[in-house]
């Protein structure tokens, strides 16, 4: 991930304010390249994870074998944790 400080940009300084829920597109030759969109440090991570495909390929596995083997109760979890049975 590249990562640049707002102050190092300057004609980007004016549109990208705190609180502002307004993307900002950025265009070469009239194409959109990239887009600005306020975050948090929780939607980095999100963001960063969701275009990682070592990611997305361990989700495919667990997927694949969630349908093939099916997948452990929660009650049997709960009880190798420890864990009080839920309330229904």
């Amino acid at each position: 991930m590249k990562s640049i400080e707002l102050s190092e940009v300057s004609a980007l300084v004016p549109l990208v304010t705190p609180g502002s829920q307004e993307p900002v597109i950025l265009t070469r030759d009239g194409r959109t390249v990239a887009a600005i969109v306020p975050a948090n440090e929780e939607d980095v991570e999100s963001l960063l994870l969701s275009i990682s495909p070592q990611f997305q390929a361990i989700l495919e596995r667990s997927q694949q074998r969630l349908e093939s083997d099916g997948g452990v109760p929660s009650t049997d979890v709960r009880k190798k944790l420890g864990l009080p049975p839920a309330e229904a």
